[in-house]
């Protein structure tokens, strides 16, 4: 097995549906401009509440990609 080196970048995604759609939104989205993308850490989440309901999820999350050679 080959050695990685990998970089790490710290993404915000969003939703108003939940937490696992607010993951998969930050990473459909890191997918456009990050090739090689290896893994994801959710680091952190949070929560808009507007009149007594959850309008936003939010998921911080450390992706992992490696490096061209």
């Amino acid at each position: 097995m080959k050695d990685h080196v990998y970089k790490i970048v710290e993404i915000v995604g969003t939703s108003s549906e939940g937490i696992e759609q607010a993951i998969q939104a930050g990473l459909t989205r890191a997918r456009k401009s990050i090739r090689k993308i290896r893994w994801f850490e959710v680091t952190g989440t949070r929560g808009f509440v507007e009149n007594d309901d959850v309008i936003q999820y939010q998921v911080t999350m450390k992706v992992g990609f490696t490096l061209d050679e």
